[in-house]
C-alpha cells in the first residue's frame, strides 16, 4: 500500500514538472518574439 502511494506521488510530481517546463518554454518563446519584434522597429 505504501509503495502505491509513493508511486502515485512521484507520478504527480513528474507530470507537474512537465507542465512547468512546457510553460517556461512558451514564456521564453513569447519573450523572444517580443524582442525580435522590437528589434525590427
Amino acid at each position: 500500500m505504501r509503495k502505491i502511494i509513493l508511486l502515485t506521488a512521484a507520478a504527480a510530481l513528474l507530470l507537474s514538472a512537465c507542465n512547468t517546463v512546457a510553460g517556461v518554454g512558451r514564456d521564453a518563446q513569447s519573450a523572444g518574439k517580443a524582442v525580435t519584434k522590437a528589434a525590427k522597429r
